[in-house]
């Protein structure tokens, strides 16, 4: 079985609590295994996920936004 670690920008979280539900929802989808959150306060927070089988986008941004954040969109290279 192979792993699948993805990096996810989340806006919005300030402090410990938010670190907790972002990670507790992400947790909650099958197959995650762990969830690393590197906090930026007041700016876009960085989210690396680790699963054993293959994550959406739309599950990913469903899990963030119940914990009450939004996914940052990906930055243009532009």
């Amino acid at each position: 079985m192979s792993t699948q670690t993805i990096n996810v920008g989340v806006q919005g979280m300030t402090c410990g609590h938010c670190v907790r539900s972002v990670d507790e929802e992400l947790r909650a989808l099958p197959g995650v295994t762990d969830v690393h959150v590197d906090l930026v306060s007041g700016a876009t927070s960085q989210v690396t996920i680790t699963s054993e089988q293959p994550l959406s986008d739309d599950d990913v941004k469903a899990a963030v936004e119940e914990a009450g954040y939004q996914v940052a969109p990906p930055r243009s290279l532009l």
